[in-house]
């Protein structure tokens, strides 16, 4: 997987929006692939017009765990935003994923401007239920 410091340069180095797009597209193509098994609908993000389906895997202190997490989409452009998306989150320790601000990274990276409404709400749809895991993780 891409790391999210390689995502920010080759932004950065992308001029044209639609060589952007292109990119998002081919993050999402080097996913790993999701098993079936794992298509449920405990797993799938509501509020995303196209399909996402979300897995959280937490390892190490049970105070503060790191979390994983495993994603796919049905859509190209979706999962290649899914692919930004475990990125900014995975392998990080709960209590920092519930103080990050991934929306503020897709800004700087000058995406979130070129997503239509309804991508950008199934965006923060995903970005809500990895925060909501991330706080479920937590002790009271």
């Amino acid at each position: 997987m891409t790391s999210l410091d390689q995502i920010i340069d080759d932004f950065a180095f992308l001029d044209e929006w639609e060589d952007r797009y292109r990119y998002v597209i081919e993050l999402g193509k080097n996913l790993p692939e999701m098993p079936e098994v794992s298509r449920t609908s405990e797993n799938k993000v509501q509020g995303c017009a196209s399909q996402v389906w979300l897995v959280t895997h937490a390892t190490g202190d049970a105070e503060d765990p790191l979390l994983t997490f495993e994603g796919e989409s049905d859509a190209h452009i979706v999962r290649g935003l899914v692919a930004i998306v475990l990125a900014i989150f995975s392998g990080k320790r709960a209590s920092e994923i519930t103080r990050m601000d991934a929306l503020d990274i897709f800004g700087k990276i000058g995406l979130i401007e070129h997503l239509s409404s309804q991508r950008a709400n199934g965006l923060r749809s995903m970005i809500r239920r990895i925060k909501s895991e991330a706080e479920g993780r937590l002790p009271a």
